[in-house]
């Protein structure tokens, strides 16, 4: 389940689990310690999510942090939300392969007790990018879904 962040009207983060006010730094810290995130507006309940960590990456990048590769973002400015689906899976079926290309190669290397401390690690980091994928792919969809709705009327 993710967790709960409420955002004000005055722009403030509230993190419902942690009750306590939370920065876009503190958000961005949650995610790389595999935490997945919701944001909500606390008026109208829309879900801020995407543009919440939208806004991290490019508070980030103004810091000279190379978040996203540019050809990446060249990417997706020029392609709609299908193809944009469309690699995404692509990406996820590439950090399959990746993983499991990783994992021959540290059996050859390295030795079985610091092996299974790596791959529990890799494990945990896969896991984390499949959930980033998936929220990805789900808010993708949803966008795709209320743009029909919008559309039918």
């Amino acid at each position: 389940m993710a967790r709960l962040i409420k955002r004000y009207e005055n722009r403030k983060l509230y993190d419902t689990e942690a009750s306590a006010y939370v920065s876009l730094s503190d958000i961005a810290d949650l995610v790389r310690q595999g935490e997945t995130v919701e944001v909500i507006d606390n008026v109208t309940g829309d879900d801020l999510t995407a543009q919440t960590l939208t806004q991290i990456i490019l508070e980030e990048g103004k810091q000279g942090k190379h978040v996203l590769p540019t050809d990446l973002l060249h990417d997706l400015l020029r392609r709609s939300g299908e193809v944009v689906d469309t690699s995404l899976e692509r990406l996820r079926h590439g950090m399959d392969d990746l993983v499991q290309s990783s994992v021959g190669r540290l059996n050859q290397l390295v030795p079985e007790s610091q092996r299974r401390s790596e791959l529990r690690e890799l494990r945990d980091q896969v896991n984390h990018l499949e959930g980033v994928l998936n929220d990805l792919l789900s808010d993708l969809e949803q966008k795709k879904q209320s743009g029909a709705t919008n559309d039918a009327r």
